[in-house]
């Protein structure tokens, strides 16, 4: 199913992983380059601004191949234009695979591609709806969903791009929920448990196949997968979320949103769960379950703040910036000292330089202070300059 080498693949975790390694000082930098040498890798790219860049020239190379192509469809009708949608859909994908054959990947110019596939076929395939061309009178686009779900999980399980597999969670969340609530009754009612079964139920299977994944190509999709069901976990069952979309949803949304059933279950929902985030983000060690239980919470306090306003907007501030600054401090001097587990020391494996040159550079900058030139020594050596001036020492 996967259009690269596998051994190709495997060397670039190999070097992504002798990286981390050199900057965490196990390995030289020659050793690094050893390692970056003997083992040949894809065509990639791991500097962000460089690959947008890349992106962005794939972007307008594929649009310009488009835009040619729609100069000879400017005197036909809507029903062509449909036929073209899919004619750029076929270039786009064209192009991925022509990409992939020549082994680029993450490069840039492969993320244009395979985006603007996906985005036109999504597009053809509305346009067809909306047309009539198949037949079909409806501006349904739960056919539209299904597509794109099931076209972005080929994509990357082939070319094994992350944009992919997120479009695929947002698209099968976006099929489920437009399913349930068009043809199931009381589905706008229903909707906020089942999107809640469904996220637990992504979440057992990205975490059964990370557990048996034999190979790491799939590994950081799964993550995402995982991730993702955690998100969507959270918002639906957010109170906020849970109100505002039921009312857009039936129509009764006026000056102020009524009030939805269960309203208690949703609020001890939206603080409970980051909370269960936050506790086994600390026990499991998990940073990115302890990133995203942090920014549940921190909006978990807008969702409250949105319906009571307890304290005056500044008051609110000031009292939960004294409640972090205590929080951090007291935490801090608890695990401080740790050796293993949750610790406060650096991590060898997440260099902190950078951290440290902005401290110092803010610190020189406010205090105005200038570094201490040190005056370059010479090379020739004089003497003591006892006798006979500078220079000249007292012994001939």
């Amino acid at each position: 199913m996967i259009v690269y080498n596998k051994d190709l693949l495997k060397n670039i975790f190999l070097v992504n992983e002798a990286e981390k390694l050199q900057k965490a000082n196990f390995i030289t930098k020659e050793q690094l380059d050893t390692v970056s040498k003997e083992l040949p890798v894809l065509k990639s790219q791991d500097n962000i601004l460089i690959r947008i860049g890349f992106f962005l020239l794939g972007a307008f190379l594929y649009s310009s191949i488009c835009g040619l192509l729609s100069i000879f469809g400017l005197t036909y009708n809507d029903d062509y234009l449909a036929v073209l949608l899919y004619v750029y859909a076929i270039i786009g994908f064209a192009g991925t695979e022509f990409l992939a054959q020549h082994k680029y990947y993450g490069y840039g110019l492969d993320d244009a591609f395979v985006l603007g596939a996906q985005l036109t076929l999504a597009a053809a395939v509305a346009m067809s709806f909306i047309t009539g061309i198949f037949g079909i009178k409806s501006a349904d686009v739960l056919f539209c969903m299904i597509t794109v779900t099931i076209v972005s999980l080929i994509l990357y399980l082939r070319y094994l791009h992350l944009s992919s597999i997120l479009i695929f969670c947002l698209a099968l969340t976006a099929t489920l929920g437009f399913f349930i609530f068009k043809y199931i009754e009381l589905g706008d009612v229903i909707l906020p448990f089942v999107l809640m079964i469904y996220a637990i139920g992504m979440y057992c299977v990205s975490k059964k196949l990370l557990k048996d994944l034999t190979e790491p190509f799939y590994y950081n999709g799964f993550l995402l997968m995982k991730n993702f069901s955690l998100i969507v976990f959270y918002f639906s069952g957010n109170y906020m979320v849970v109100r505002e979309f039921s009312a857009f949803l039936s129509g009764t949304y006026y000056e102020l949103s009524p009030d939805v059933p269960f309203s208690l279950f949703f609020w001890a929902f939206t603080f409970i769960v980051p909370v269960l985030y936050l506790f086994f983000g600390l026990r499991n060690k998990d940073r990115i379950l302890l990133w995203i239980g942090f920014l549940v919470f921190c909006f978990s306090i807008f969702t409250f703040r949105t319906y009571h306003h307890v304290l005056p907007l500044e008051v609110a501030l000031t009292f939960g910036g004294l409640l972090l600054f205590a929080f951090t401090y007291f935490a801090i001097r608890k695990i401080r000292d740790n050796e293993k587990g949750i610790t406060f020391k650096p991590d060898r494996m997440d260099s902190s330089n950078s951290l440290l040159n902005a401290e110092a550079l803010i610190i020189a900058s406010t205090f105005n202070l200038k570094p201490e030139m040190k005056p370059e020594e010479s090379p020739m050596e004089f003497g003591g300059g006892d006798f006979s001036g500078g220079g000249s020492g007292g012994s001939f």
